[in-house]
């Protein structure tokens, strides 16, 4: 019986990172202009770009992807299904409170996320309150600012540490 050679190049190819999707809701392209008080002077740009140096630290891909229309947030959620993604970090921001169609995308691809929020929402207007999203979510993390994407990350590279 002859022994098959796997060539260093071959092995690269069938091993992939894991990877990793962050999800950002409408308007929070605005983040550091758009009500500091409740979101803070942190940019979009600089959350994205500390993710990734974290995500890129620990061998994680990750992807960042912001809409401020529904429809293409939850064709991205599709397309994670065949993308092999493991975990989702989430902030849904104004569809956190009417978002039923983005709660379904992600139900339908049984993807895990956390959920994130920059304010507290349950410091917020009785309208923000409710999350259409938190039952399904691994957990939530609301009212940290932009650390609560990090921690976010946090736990997600340690579950896959564990998986």
């Amino acid at each position: 019986m002859m022994k098959q050679k796997t060539t260093s190049k071959a092995r690269a190819k069938t091993v992939s990172k894991p990877r990793l999707l962050v999800l950002h809701g409408p308007n929070l392209n605005l983040l550091g202009e758009r009500e500091p008080q409740h979101y803070g002077e942190v940019t979009l740009e600089d959350i994205n770009l500390a993710l990734a140096r974290r995500a890129e630290m620990a061998g994680v891909e990750l992807e960042s992807f912001q809409s401020n229309h529904e429809g293409a947030l939850i064709e991205r959620i599709h397309a994670a299904r065949t993308q092999e993604v493991r975990y989702i970090i989430l902030n849904p921001a104004a569809w956190t409170h009417t978002g039923v169609a983005v709660r379904d995308a992600l139900a339908a691809t049984g993807i895990p996320f956390v959920e994130v929020h920059l304010s507290n929402i349950h410091a917020r207007e009785a309208f923000r309150q409710h999350s259409f999203f938190s039952d399904i979510a691994l957990g939530v993390i609301s009212g940290l600012g932009h650390q609560g994407y990090l921690l976010a990350l946090e736990y997600l590279l340690n579950k896959l540490n564990t998986d």
